[in-house]
């Protein structure tokens, strides 16, 4: 069946990782028929392109850390307002919406407002960019768990809340938001019995053409990842061992 948005509701729609082309059937004719797009900041620009000609396109970016960004509370408000004056709305947001994305928090207020909205899930950034470096999110022979996790607060502020000897004990994790703080994760992580020889890797732009990975292990990855600047996730665990090169990425290892 053909799903094309519809007056009056919105649409919290992923846009997968990076690439213009890994966004779903579902998503992009969502996007090719919507009234208004409300985008994040890191949208592909080739795929904003896709949304129709009369489109009202809304950037409501929210970039880590960046003075200026959208507020939540202003995109809530834009998303019931459009959908209440009968405009069929595709919240456009990188990877999957419920993934570190905060959609749910947006099907919250949609739902207690009474607007009628629907998911439409994304290729999450850690599928994406680990199969764009060749690294298998999963392998039965590293291990038989993989967790997703917030890299976004510094791992020494009170507001980090994660259980740092839990996580070391599962075999594969991959740190979303921890540009800056990949050094103290690995940290973190060591203090917590992870051996400092454990694989890990940093994949910048991933699926971008841009794309960069840097490989090493929990001991240096710290200093390998001082000069990234771009979107990145942080990987931990043997599948980075697992990993096959592909034709075309740039893969950096750590200098031993």
């Amino acid at each position: 069946m053909r799903r094309h948005a519809r007056a009056g509701v919105v649409y919290l729609v992923g846009a997968g990782p990076g690439a213009a082309d890994l966004i779903t059937v579902r998503g992009l004719r969502i996007l090719r028929s919507a009234d208004v797009v409300l985008h994040d900041a890191l949208v592909s620009p080739e795929l904003l392109d896709d949304a129709g000609p009369h489109a009202e396109l809304v950037s409501v970016g929210k970039r880590g850390y960046c003075v200026g960004s959208t507020k939540q509370e202003t995109i809530n408000d834009a998303l019931v307002r459009f959908a209440r004056a009968g405009k069929s709305v595709c919240r456009l947001k990188c990877g999957d919406p419920c993934v570190f994305g905060r959609g749910g928090e947006e099907a919250e207020v949609l739902a207690e407002a009474g607007v009628p909205f629907e998911i439409v899930p994304g290729v999450t950034s850690a599928a994406g960019a680990c199969a764009a470096a060749g690294i298998p999110l999963t392998h039965r022979d590293a291990g038989q768990a993989v967790a997703l996790v917030t890299g976004h607060h510094d791992p020494d502020s009170p507001d980090c809340t994660l259980d740092w000897g839990a996580l070391a004990r599962i075999p594969g994790l991959v740190f979303y938001m921890a540009v800056r703080h990949v050094a103290k994760i690995a940290a973190k992580l060591g203090d917590s019995g992870l051996s400092p020889d454990t694989p890990a890797a940093v994949i910048e732009s991933g699926t971008l053409p841009a794309q960069r990975v840097l490989v090493g292990d929990l001991s240096d990855i710290g200093w390998l990842a001082t000069d990234i600047t771009g979107p990145a996730v942080f990987v931990v665990g043997e599948v980075v061992a697992r990993s096959v090169p592909l034709e075309g990425s740039r893969a950096e290892e750590a200098l031993k």
